[in-house]
């Protein structure tokens, strides 16, 4: 009898879930920061951080919240050299690949010796990187550092890439909003993951198996990446429906690499 009972109540659940859902709808007029154009955002399912969308170049609220960050900390972002890291088809990837005349970008690919192209795409690890000490006046990645094994070598290469000045501009979900971070995954001795809690697992562009996630952040991000690299770093949290930017998840990090005295 009770196992009737909770399996009607998951089932009520679910209905009125779902019916949420299809009966959700949200609209906001504004301007889009990766396209540059007055637009309609519009979401048809509540969970807005993957689903509230710029109606002319298809962007999410976090992509706007990064391309916002990029042009309100750096306004010269066009003229800058500037790597992206694991690059997405919309939002402000293709601004950047558009704009930006000086802009590279890579993908990890395992089998792949690091340096070399595939299909015209560089291949490079984060955690150990090819590039030369002060390539780059930006570093950009989007939902890139939850995926990361060893996020402190991440961390300092990318520091190292960086011109003084210079800054990596990232969104990463801070999931740990009430407690500090946690270790989800190691890398196991053959390169699959060993998970330590519930296995996750996000979308890769390169990778139709995905990315596994490795690190659930909580705001202490900003104590781990100071500790590992000396550089000066702070969380932007930007909500604005005039650039459509609201969600879950929206914050970006600013990891700023200090000027030579």
């Amino acid at each position: 009898m009770m196992k009737k009972i909770k399996s009607f109540i998951k089932s009520k659940i679910k209905n009125v879930y779902e019916t949420r859902i299809a009966s959700f709808y949200f609209k906001q007029a504004g301007v889009c920061p990766c396209c540059d154009k007055n637009v309609v955002f519009v979401a048809r399912n509540p969970w807005l951080r993957d689903h509230f969308k710029c109606t002319n170049c298809n962007c999410i609220p976090r992509e706007r919240a990064l391309m916002l960050t990029i042009k309100n900390e750096y306004p010269n972002w066009k003229t800058l050299k500037i790597h992206e890291s694991s690059p997405g088809n919309r939002g402000h990837s293709v601004a950047l690949r558009t704009h930006v005349k000086n802009y590279v970008e890579t993908q990890f690919f395992v089998d792949t010796p690091l340096g070399d192209f595939v299909k015209g795409i560089r291949n490079e690890d984060l955690e150990s990187q090819t590039f030369p000490d002060e390539s780059f006046d930006l570093v950009i990645t989007s939902d890139v550092m939850e995926h990361i094994y060893n996020p402190e070598k991440a961390f300092k290469e990318i520091h190292r890439t960086l011109k003084p000045g210079g800054a990596h501009i990232f969104s990463v979900p801070i999931i740990n909003k009430h407690k500090p971070t946690q270790r989800w995954a190691n890398k196991g001795e053959n390169g699959e993951p060993e998970f330590l809690f519930e296995p996750e697992w996000h979308g890769n562009p390169v990778d139709s198996k995905g990315s596994p996630v490795t690190m659930h952040w909580g705001y202490d991000i900003v104590d781990f990446i100071t500790k590992h690299t000396n550089a000066e770093c702070e969380i932007v949290y930007i909500d604005d429906l005039n650039y459509g930017i609201r969600a879950e998840y929206i914050e970006v990090v600013v990891q700023k690499k200090k000027l030579v005295k």
